[in-house]
This record gives structure tokens, C-alpha cells and sequence, in this order.
């Protein structure tokens, strides 16, 4: 009896096929004991809900990649949905570049769990299928991975990691040659190819395929990271439990500054995250312990890396000795401010996306340089670079705390900003000015641009829904606001509704949570009451 093939819904499947002949069709391939032992648990409990939940379909392949909870199953993270991931990726490698298994793979990993194992597992379906791999042999960030992805001429980058999720989940990143992360139509033609992987994938775990890379690459990474012109400032980091402590402290080494002052308990990998309820800079709580050493230390300034340090968070001192978190947007004018001021050329091109801010554009307007719009996502800001081969990039942002500082790569880089956010903290400081009075004269340049968002749980296809009912029926008014322009912008899957030149909501469905996204902004006007009338018309 065949049992269910994956992807297959269990209506699709042989009337004789059945949900323990699935599950043991899978066991028979799985290499890891403890998710076999795991559903042998599950069938003598009796959990069949949980065991349909994991077996009916497959986890999708799209943004960037997969990301899931880790266990046994085609709809989690596991050794299985690697190996057959990693088969249908190196085949599209295969068939779109003539010398893709010569320039073949670059594959990193994080400090989560199983995510050595599962780069061991892209090595050895990538050998058997002839295709070259270089395989770190250390956990890095993720902007390394993509760097060297550049610096070695390679087919395409992988990364094992779930960036800022849970301690639960696990995920697998596909970047391009560029460095850039995957966007349409290559998205879908890798996950095509995924559909066709065989049962039982192959693997040569010793092949002579296989090189190993390592600390040469991190070094490469920070070398291109250009020295700072002031380097007087006292700043408090914080790893988030991840792995870009100690490349950030060789940055800051190489770069000039000083070492910063870290946050002990937080600076070695760990993937069960034992301090923070959730390790993302963004969440409530989680800069707790950094804030709370910057304060001790008497630090200029607080930085803080996502556990694959990507993203940047950060915090600041205020007059009174309190401190408080900078929102994305803010770090972003920071970052564009210091960029825009220390460059020239009317070639040069900023870029945020359609969630982020808006005053990006009106600083990109006083400095007579081209700016750009893109979809939600770091990897269409990689992919608004490429369509604009006339201008020279020197910055993108999106609000979630995803920065680009520098040329040399095509996906967010959150060591690179932390030492460019270093260095403007100690321009400002030299000159007499905290962070805050420079975040004020934008206010007085600009007014005051209040950023607000929320999002409103419910599942995928009700979220999708809900949004579409928004756009066939559009409200004409916002908690007392009139609505002047409805739009919708079809490839992010977003509906923007404009109040006004100067006040905005917008809505889309989350790609990767069960949640719809809800943003807004105002200026010199609280945006509060028409995002939560927004919310209450999705539920």
C-alpha cells in the first residue's frame, strides 16, 4: 500500500491508504531517532488531531525559504523536509545555471537547536547530487552567510536559521548569488522541484564535495567593514543568545571603537533563549537586561542583534536617566541621516518599504537624491536595487528592523549598522548633541511622524479574507476620518487607505504568522484610535 505522498491531502490519497501507513512510509526515511520515537508517542496516545495536523500537506517554501516548529512531519522542521528541500533547490541550481554544480553551495548555521545537523543534511543531498558545497564549519550570522555567498562565486547560500522566532522553530534560507533572499518567480520554481524530490533522497555525507570554510570568511566580513571617524562613545550589546557576539566585537575592534560593555547572560548561543520570553529586540521586555546594564555602565548608547544578527535594535539615554527603546523607523532616520550627510552624488538611491515610514522620502527629496518604494520584505528591497542599475545604493530599510548600510551585500546587515549606529552616537556626542535632540530636529524639520502598528490573530485563509473584504468594500471613514484614497497593492498583498496627504493605515496578511498586519502613520497627529477602528473592522 502506497500510504500518502507528501503534499497529498488525505482525501486525495488511495481509499486504502491511511494516516499511520503515512506516518511509517516517513519513519522508514527519517535518519533521526528521536522524531521516529516522537510519532510512535503520538500513534500510542492516540493524538490523531496533532498527527493529521503535521501530515496532511507540506510545509510551504516561500518566503525566503521554510520556517516552522521543529518535529516529525511534512508541515514542521525536520531532517526529511531538509533533505527533500535541499534536493529541489540544488536541482533548480542545477537546471538554471550551467555551472551551478561548479559554483555550487554555501551553507551556515545558527545556535538553534538541531541547526548543525540540518546543514550536515544540505551538504550531503547537495554531494550526491554532484554539486560543490563549502560548509561553515562554526555557527555565523546570517550576513556573513550572504557575504560569502558573494566572495565565493557560489550558485546560491543557505542558511539554517529561524532568525527572531521562537526557541521552538527552525528554518531554512535561501539566498541568491548576489546575496540576496529569494524572491518570485524563483521562489516557486525551487518549490516546484521540491514537489518532485524523491521519497528516500540520497546523501554522501563524506563526500569530497564537501569543503569546510570557516572563521577565514568571518574574517573577510568584518575587513570590509570601514573604519569610523569618531569612535568616542561607551555602548552596551547584547547577542539576544544568538551568534553574532563575538563577530560584533571584532567589528567593533576593527572599526575603531571600543569594545562595548556586554550583557554576560545573553552573549553565548543558546537556543532554548533562556532570558527572554521571545528573542526579538521588538518585543516588549526583551532589551530588559541591556537597558538595565547601559544604565550601570553609564553607555551612550544600547545595541542589540536578533539571534542571527541581522536585525538591529537599539536604546538610548534620556535627559533623566531613563532609558527607552528606539522604534525601526527611528533607527532608520538615523542611519539615512548619517548616510545622506557623509555622501555625494545626485545618483545616489534610498529605499524603504511600503509599511515603513515615510519620512525617508521627504529626506531623500531635501538632499536631491532618488528614492524608492518597496513591497514588505528586505528581499524586495535587495530586488528594488536591482531594478534600478542607474543609481548608486547607499541605504534600505524596513521598519522591523532590517538595515542596509553598505553596498557589498543584498540583504539586511545587523553588525554592519550596529558599528555605523555606534559611530553616529559618538559624531553626535563629540558635537554636544544626545540621540534624542537628533531625533527631535527631524520632528522640527519634518513634524512629528507617530508610527503606530498592531496585528489582529486569526488563521491564514480567514486573515486573507478578512483583508480582501476590506478592499471589495472599503471604509469611507476611520474613527472620524474621512478615507480620501483607497489602494491596493496587488504583489504585497497590502491595502493601503489613505486619510489625508499626511495619515495612513495599512493592512495585509502576515506571510509566515497566523495574523493580519495592521500599520499607521500620522503626522503631528496621533494615528492610535484609526489603527484600532481598523482592527475592530477585521474581526
Amino acid at each position: 500500500m502506497a500510504g500518502l505522498v507528501f503534499g497529498q491531502t488525505l482525501e486525495e490519497a488511495s481509499v486504502e491508504a491511511t494516516l499511520i501507513e503515512a506516518i511509517r512510509r516517513w519513519q522508514a526515511v527519517d535518519p533521526d531517532p528521536e522524531t521516529v520515537v516522537e510519532l510512535d508517542e503520538l500513534i500510542a496516545a492516540g493524538n490523531d488531531s496533532e498527527l493529521t495536523d503535521r501530515f496532511v500537506g507540506t510545509l510551504q517554501f516561500g518566503t525566503a525559504g521554510l520556517r516552522a516548529a521543529i518535529a516529525a512531519g511534512p508541515m514542521r522542521m525536520n531532517r526529511v523536509v531538509v533533505r527533500h528541500a535541499t534536493w529541489g533547490v540544488a536541482q533548480w541550481l542545477i537546471e538554471s545555471d550551467p555551472h551551478g554544480r561548479e559554483r555550487g553551495l554555501v551553507i551556515g548555521y545558527d545556535g538553534r537547536r538541531n541547526s548543525e545537523a540540518f546543514a550536515h543534511d544540505v551538504a550531503a543531498v547537495a554531494a550526491a547530487l554532484g554539486v560543490r558545497v563549502r560548509l561553515f564549519t562554526l555557527m555565523v550570522p546570517t550576513p556573513v552567510l550572504a557575504a560569502a555567498t558573494i566572495s565565493l562565486n557560489a550558485g546560491l547560500g543557505i542558511m539554517i536559521t529561524a532568525s527572531h522566532n521562537p526557541p521552538q522553530d527552525n528554518g531554512y534560507k535561501v539566498f541568491l548569488a548576489d546575496g540576496s533572499q529569494i524572491v518570485a518567480p524563483v521562489d516557486a520554481e525551487m518549490a516546484a522541484w521540491i514537489a518532485r524530490a524523491p521519497h528516500d533522497v540520497p546523501v554522501e555525507p563524506e563526500s569530497s564535495l564537501i569543503e569546510r570554510v570557516g572563521s577565514e570568511l568571518v574574517d573577510s566580513f568584518v575587513a570590509l567593514i570601514p573604519p569610523v571617524v569618531d569612535a568616542g562613545v561607551r555602548v552596551a550589546y547584547t547577542a539576544m543568545h544568538g551568534v553574532g557576539g563575538d563577530v560584533l566585537v571584532q567589528a567593533f575592534e576593527h572599526a575603531g571603537l571600543a569594545a562595548p560593555v556586554c550583557v554576560a547572560e545573553q552573549f553565548q548561543p543558546d537556543g532554548t533563549f533562556p532570558t527572554v520570553a521571545f528573542p526579538n529586540p521588538e518585543e516588549p521586555g526583551a532589551l530588559d537586561l541591556l537597558m538595565a546594564l547601559a544604565a550601570r555602565e553609564h553607555c551612550d548608547l544600547a545595541v542589540a542583534n536578533d539571534p542571527d544578527a541581522d536585525r538591529l535594535g537599539a536604546a538610548i539615554p534620556l535627559h533623566d536617566g531613563t532609558w527607552r527603546r528606539l522604534g525601526g523607523d527611528e533607527i532608520g532616520w538615523l542611519l539615512a541621516d548619517h548616510l545622506l550627510e557623509t555622501t555625494e552624488g545626485d545618483d545616489r538611491l534610498v529605499i524603504t518599504t511600503v509599511v515603513s515610514s515615510t519620512l525617508l522620502s521627504d529626506m531623500a527629496r531635501d538632499h536631491g537624491v532618488r528614492y524608492a518604494e518597496a513591497f514588505t520584505g528586505f528581499k524586495w528591497i535587495a530586488d528594488a536595487i536591482r531594478q534600478h542599475p542607474e543609481s548608486r545604493f547607499i541605504f534600505g530599510y524596513e521598519q522591523a528592523l532590517g538595515y542596509l548600510v553598505t553596498d557589498r551585500l543584498r540583504d539586511k546587515d545587523g553588525i554592519s549598522a550596529a558599528v555605523m549606529l555606534a559611530e553616529i552616537a559618538a559624531r553626535l556626542k563629540r558635537r554636544g548633541v544626545s540621540i534624542q535632540q537628533r531625533l527631535d530636529h527631524f520632528v522640527d524639520s519634518y513634524g512629528r511622524h507617530v508610527i503606530a502598528d498592531t496585528s489582529v490573530k486569526m488563521p491564514p485563509e480567514e486573515g486573507r479574507a478578512a483583508v480582501e473584504r476590506l478592499r471589495a468594500q472599503p471604509p469611507s471613514e476611520i474613527a472620524g476620518v474621512a478615507v480620501t484614497e483607497s489602494v491596493w497593492i496587488d504583489e504585497a498583498g497590502l491595502l493601503r487607505l489613505q486619510c489625508g496627504p499626511t495619515t495612513r493605515v495599512q493592512v495585509r496578511p502576515s506571510g509566515t504568522e497566523p495574523k493580519v498586519k495592521v500599520y499607521a502613520e500620522a503626522v503631528n497627529e496621533d494615528p492610535a484610535p484609526l489603527l484600532a477602528a481598523v482592527a475592530a473592522m477585521l474581526g
